[in-house]
C-alpha cells in the first residue's frame, strides 16, 4: 500500500490547482482521473469546446451583421464537427500542458477509478483492471458535476439532449428548443441563435440569468429576440417528446406546443460521485445534492475536503481553480483567510455578460438607496469602431455616489473589461478613481470614466434615491 500526503481525486480546474500548490508545498501527491485525458468536463465536454463554438458563432452573426461587405451563408447541411475548427489543436496543447505541469512538480499521475475503503483509504481500479489501495492524510474530492435529468424528460442524447450531449449532434440543427434560463441554458442558446438557428428558450421564471441586474437581463432578451430568437418565460412544463419522424414536442400546461428538430434540456448539474461511495467515508450529500464544506473547504470529516462543482455553486472554473488551491494551503495548515466574494461572474452567451459585486437590485436591498451611472457602448468610440453599440457598462454605487458596490456589463469583451472594476472593488477604491484614472483612446474601457462621470453628475445634484 502506497501512502500520500494528499490524494486529489479528479483533474478539472479544481483538482489540477489543487494537486499543484500541495505539490508546490513540498506534499507528496497523487492525482486519480478516470478519463484518458486531464482537464475533466471543463476542458473536453464543457467550457473549451462551447467556446470554440462561441468564437465561430460569433463570426457568423457578425458576418451577418456586415452583410453589404460580404457574400455569406451556411450550408444546409452543415456538420457540427465544421464549427470546431482547431478544436482538437486547442485541447491537445492544453493537454500537453497539463501533463508537463503534472509531470514537472513531481505528481504521480494514476488513470483509474477511484472509490472509498474508508475515511484514509481510496481503492482504484485501473483501465487494465489492476486494482489496489492507496492511503492518503488528507484528500481532496475534486470530481465535478454533471447534468441533471429531470424524470419527466426523456433525454435520449440524439434528438432530447443534455449539456453534455450538445455538442455531440453530427449537424446543425434548423431548429432547437432550450428548456432552462440558467446560465447553460442562455449560452447555449444565443450561441445557436447566432448560428441562424430558430431558437425557442422556455422557463419558469419571468427572465433569464435571474441572479444579474435587471438590466443586464433585459439586454440579453432583446439581443437574444433580435437575432430572431423566441423567448418564452413564466411557462409551465407539460411534456416532451420526440414525435418519431423530425421532431421533438414540447407541450406547456397553457396549450401552447413548441415543435424543433432538437432540444436541449439545460435543468443544472448535480455533484458527480458516482462510485466513489462517500458513504464508506462518513460523507453524505445534503439536501441541494452537494457535499457540504465549511469556508476551509471541509466536508464532515476534518481531513476530506472537496472544491469545485462538488460543492455547488458558483460553479464556475475560475472560482474552482481558486477552491482546489486554498483546500490544499488549508490542508497544509496555511491560512489563506476566507475566499473573496468579489468573485467575477463570466458569462459567454452572444452578447457576452459579467458582473463582478452588487447588482442594483441588491444593492437597494442592502442599503436603501443607491446610484448608478451608465455607459453605452454606443457614445463609445470603440464601440462604433468594433460594431459593438449595443453593450453597456454600469456602475452602482452607495447613496452619495461616492462607494462602489458594483460593476455590470453586457457586450463583447465584458468579461475582460469586468477585472478593472473587479480590482477597484478590491481596493475599496471609490467611484472617483475612474475619472481620475486615463484610459486609452479608443477602448471599451472608457465606459467606466463614462459611467463615472455619470455618477458624480447625480452626486453633485444631492444623489437620487432608486
Amino acid at each position: 500500500m502506497k501512502n500520500y500526503d494528499l490524494i486529489v481525486i479528479g483533474s478539472g480546474p479544481a483538482g489540477q490547482k489543487a494537486a499543484v500548490q500541495a505539490a508546490k508545498l513540498g506534499k507528496s501527491v497523487v492525482l486519480l482521473e478516470r478519463d484518458r485525458v486531464l482537464g475533466g468536463a471543463c476542458v473536453h465536454r464543457g467550457t473549451i469546446p462551447s467556446k470554440t463554438l462561441r468564437e465561430n458563432a460569433l463570426r457568423v452573426n457578425n458576418m451577418r451583421k456586415n452583410a453589404k461587405l460580404f457574400e455569406f451563408s451556411l450550408d444546409e447541411e452543415l456538420e457540427m464537427a465544421t464549427l470546431f475548427n482547431r478544436l482538437d489543436e486547442v485541447l491537445a496543447a492544453h493537454d500537453s500542458y497539463m501533463c508537463r505541469q503534472i509531470e514537472r512538480n513531481g505528481i504521480q499521475r494514476i488513470h483509474g477509478h477511484a472509490s472509498f475503503e474508508d475515511a484514509t483509504h481510496v481503492r482504484v481500479m485501473t483501465v487494465t483492471g489492476e486494482t489496489f489501495v492507496l492511503e492518503g492524510k488528507d484528500i481532496i474530492i475534486a470530481t465535478g458535476s454533471y447534468p441533471r435529468q429531470p424524470p419527466e424528460i426523456p433525454i435520449d442524447h440524439e434528438h432530447i439532449l443534455d449539456s453534455d450531449s450538445i455538442l455531440s449532434m453530427l449537424y446543425l440543427p434548423k431548429s432547437l428548443t432550450v428548456l432552462g434560463g440558467g446560465v447553460i441554458a442562455s449560452e447555449y442558446a444565443s450561441i445557436f441563435q447566432a448560428l441562424g438557428v430558430k431558437v425557442t428558450m422556455i422557463d419558469r421564471y419571468p427572465r433569464p440569468l435571474g441572479f444579474l441586474d435587471a438590466d443586464l437581463t433585459e439586454a440579453f432578451v432583446k439581443s437574444f429576440e433580435a437575432m430572431g430568437g423566441t423567448w418564452i418565460g413564466e411557462a409551465q412544463g407539460g411534456r416532451v417528446y420526440f414525435d418519431g419522424v423530425s421532431d421533438v414536442v414540447t407541450e406547456l400546461s397553457d396549450g401552447r406546443v413548441i415543435r424543433s428538430q432538437k432540444l436541449l434540456c439545460a435543468a443544472g448539474r448535480i455533484a458527480n460521485i458516482k462510485g466513489l461511495e462517500i458513504e464508506k467515508a462518513g460523507l453524505s450529500l445534503d439536501e441541494r445534492g452537494v457535499i457540504p464544506v465549511n469556508a476551509k473547504l471541509q466536508t464532515c470529516v476534518p481531513h476530506i475536503y472537496a472544491a469545485g462543482d462538488v460543492v455547488g455553486p458558483p460553479s464556475l472554473a475560475s472560482a474552482s481553480m481558486e477552491q482546489g488551491r486554498r483546500a490544499s494551503c488549508n490542508a497544509a495548515g496555511l491560512n489563506v483567510g476566507e475566499l473573496t466574494d468579489m468573485m467575477p461572474v463570466g458569462i459567454y452567451g452572444i452578447p457576452e455578460l459579467s458582473s463582478v459585486g452588487l447588482s442594483e437590485q441588491q444593492a437597494i436591498k442592502q442599503y436603501g438607496k443607491v446610484v448608478t451611472g451608465k455607459a453605452p457602448f454606443a457614445e463609445i468610440a470603440r464601440g462604433h469602431i468594433s460594431g459593438n453599440q449595443d453593450g453597456m457598462l454600469k456602475l452602482v454605487c452607495d447613496g452619495d455616489g461616492r462607494r462602489l458596490l458594483g460593476i455590470q456589463i453586457i457586450g463583447e469583451g465584458a468579461t475582460e473589461l469586468i477585472h478593472i472594476g473587479q480590482m477597484a472593488l478590491l481596493n475599496k477604491s471609490n467611484v472617483d478613481i475612474f475619472v481620475e484614472s486615463i484610459f486609452n483612446f479608443p477602448t471599451l474601457a472608457e465606459a467606466y470614466r463614462v459611467a463615472a462621470l455619470a455618477v458624480i453628475g447625480k452626486r453633485s445634484q444631492g444623489g437620487i434615491a432608486c
